[in-house]
This record gives C-alpha cells, structure tokens and sequence, in this order.
C-alpha cells in the first residue's frame, strides 16, 4: 500500500469496497471491523494481495488463487501486524470495548499518532426500501430490528477517536426510515460529540461507475476545523455495460471457467483497462454460473429478447408470462422480479445482495448464456479488480457483493478528503 501519512478505521467494513478506495488513494487502514466470517477473510485476502505487492511477491497470491497452495501458506506469508487489523467480531454493548481495546494495541503498536478519518456505514437493510416493503413477512418487525440502534456505535468510534473527518454510508432509505425519526437522531449524535456535518444522496454512475446505485453519502468533521462537504465533479462514460463483460469466457448455466487465456487480453475494453479493472497477470476467480431450471431459462430467453428486440427496453411482466411458466402464487407484488442486466446502456440496476438468493434480478444479457449473472461478473459492475478475490460460497460472496461500496467511487471520495486533510 501506498502510504500518505493518513489512517483511517473502517466500520462495518463488508468485503472492503470503501477501503479499496481509500487504500488506492494511498491511506493506510489502522482497523477493519467486520462481523460476518467470510467477509472477515475477504479482508485478510486483500491484505495479503497488497502486502504481496508491496514486497514483490505477487506470485504467491496467483498461486493461492488457483488453488497451488492453501489460505494457511497465504497468510503465513503475512506479518501477524497486517492481519490482525482485521477484527472480526459483532459490534454491540457488550463488545464495543473490547474492540477499542484491539485497537487501541494496533495504534500503540504502530505509533500511530492520531486517526485521520472514520468510514463505514452499518448493515443497510433495515433501512432500505426493499427491506421495509417485505417487512411484514419479517421475523423481527423493522421497527423492532436492532441494526437500526447500530449508528450509535459509530457515533460512539466517533467520540472515542476524534477523527479529523468521518464518511457514513447508507441506503438512500435511512432518510425516511420511521418516519425519518432514525435519521434525525443520527445527525443530532454526530453533532453531539463535535462535528459538523452534511449529507447528499448520491449516485455511483456520476463517478464513472456502470451502476445506478443511489446511496446517502454523510461526510463530518471536527467543528475547529474549516472543511466543508467536497464538490465532486460528475463523471459519466461512453462506455457500455457490456463492455464491462465481453471478454469474460462465456458460460452455460452451471458452468464454471476459472481460467483466462493471454490472448484474451485483447478482447479488453478501453474502460476495463483505463479503470484497471483487469490487468495482464490477474488470475480469474468466481466466474461460475449458477444452474438454472429449463423454466427458468425460457423465461430469461424472454427477459431478454424483450429487451433487446428492436432496442424496445421493455421489462418483462411476470403477469404476462404463458401459466404454464408461473410458479408464485404472488401476482400483485415484485411483477418484475425477471430483470435483464442492461447490456447496451451505460450503467444498470443496482446491484443487491439479493443475488444470493437468486438470480432472476440479474440475467445476463446475452441471450446464447441465457443465465444469471456471477459473481465476477457483478463485482466487474461495482467496480472491483479482478484481482479482488472474495472467500466463503458463492452465496456469502454474492452478498459481499451487493452490500459494497463500489471503490471507484471509494477512491474520489478518499482522494477529495485528503485534499482537505492538506496531503
């Protein structure tokens, strides 16, 4: 990793699309907490890729992604130091000081002088939109969910650490969750403890990313000091969203092809390469197609020609499909739950985690794979290089996913807060 001279904690870290972009932008992460085990080792992983790097030894990272030796000779490679500031424990009452004290040994450790900035944001789905429309068939109402209290918990890093400035990410539906009280509350904890603040609702494609993905941006800092909430300048590109998928190897549904010939190098897009999402030594992981039902794919057939056909952009209706393809008793609600990635425009729908449930949302648009998109092939959308390499099944990794931060965006947030921060 590059190093600035600014350190930053990350919250709720997920898979680490925030702290991509803050490391590409040359900060050095103090402590990643994050509660989910899988997302945890997606952390080390990445770690360990740029450690690697750093220390010209990037091919013992290829060799653990294909599979020439285990995580345990990976992370045996790494110093103890690096890894363990990845603090893989739930975020409550009961633990909060324990993991200040985890921290607190990685500063002292590292001589770490003062914490630049906070980033994160908690669990999103007990503010989002979707989550509150299928709230009634919740075990635990929305109201009731205790994800909605876990803002205090930041507030409570804030505090402790007195960060220079903070970013708080979430879904653009925390602004109206119970009736808006929830948002309020956060603003009023954030204040109190010596902030000022200001939020914007923004969208990913205005940073270059093919992705509608709107998400309420919160940007804080310390009251004696003269910041403001950055101006970011709107980036869109000529690119296509299937650009972004083209040179992938085609796959059948429930095909795998982990492997990437030289030569396809060329098939690139300028986009891919510009962005670096893809580089020439980068080992393809987590391009396997999931197996879909013979009904299944004849509805993706129609998903997609109605599409395509005659550029029409015409959303398949679940209502309209022959009965002998309708399976949900439901015929009032979720009617588009058959959607095409939007291969000929230049961003698509949101990514969500609800890729691990299934794929229907996300059908390829390239109607002779007639499938659901993979893994890869949603993190190429949200911006991640192929060289990140994300652990646990492929459910945990599509959720990892959809739950991320897209680090391009990431990055020109990091890369506008240090200018302020003077480096």
């Amino acid at each position: 990793m590059n190093d600035n001279g600014l350190s930053y904690i990350d919250l709720f870290a997920g898979a680490g699309g925030l702290s991509e972009g803050f490391i590409q932008s040359g900060y050095r992460p103090i402590a990643h907490v994050e509660m989910n085990e899988y997302a945890a080792k997606t952390l080390e992983t990445r770690i360990a890729y740029y450690y690697l790097k750093e220390n010209g030894n990037l091919k013992s990272y290829y060799q653990y992604e294909r599979n020439e030796i285990s995580r345990e000779q990976l992370l045996e490679l790494i110093p103890r130091s690096e890894l363990k500031t990845v603090i893989n424990k739930e975020m409550s009452k009961s633990t909060i000081k324990e993991i200040f004290q985890s921290i607190n040994k990685i500063i002292d450790e590292k001589k770490i002088g003062k914490v630049d900035v906070i980033v994160g944001g908690p669990p999103c789905q007990a503010y989002s939109l979707v989550g509150r429309a299928q709230s009634s068939h919740m075990i635990v109402p929305m109201e009731e969910d205790t994800r909605n209290e876990l803002y205090k918990m930041y507030v409570q890093f804030l505090n402790k650490y007195k960060p220079k400035m903070f970013v708080f990410e979430n879904v653009a539906g925390i602004k109206t969750a119970r009736g808006g009280q929830a948002f309020k509350n956060l603003q009023k904890y954030m204040r109190r403890v010596g902030y000022e603040i200001d939020y914007k609702e923004l969208n990913a494609n205005d940073f270059g990313v093919l992705q509608n993905r709107k998400r309420v941006i919160i940007i804080g800092w310390l009251k004696e000091m003269k910041y403001e909430y950055p101006k970011f300048e709107i980036i869109h590109s000529d690119a296509k969203v299937w650009d972004l998928l083209d040179d992938l190897p085609p796959l059948y549904p429930g095909e795998s092809a982990n492997n990437y010939i030289i030569s396809d190098m060329r098939r690139l897009k300028k986009y891919v390469k510009d962005n670096k999402i893809r580089t020439k030594s980068d080992v393809l992981t987590s391009h396997v197609a999931r197996p879909h039902t013979k009904q299944d794919i004849e509805i993706y057939k129609k998903t997609i020609n109605l599409w395509f056909e005659n550029a029409r952009h015409e959303r398949l209706k679940y209502n309209n499909l022959p009965d002998k393809l309708k399976t949900h008793k439901n015929r009032t609600s979720f009617v588009d739950r058959f959607k095409v990635v939007e291969g000929d425009l230049n961003y698509c729908h949101t990514i969500l985690a609800h890729l691990s449930k299934d794929g229907h949302y996300f059908i390829h648009p390239d109607i002779k794979q007639h499938r659901s998109i993979t893994v890869r092939e949603a993190a190429r959308i949200q911006s991640f290089p192929d060289s990140y390499f994300f652990e646990g099944p492929r459910t945990s990794q599509f959720v990892q996913v959809g739950n991320a931060v897209p680090p391009m965006m990431a990055k020109i947030i990091a890369d506008k807060i240090k200018e302020q921060l003077g480096q």
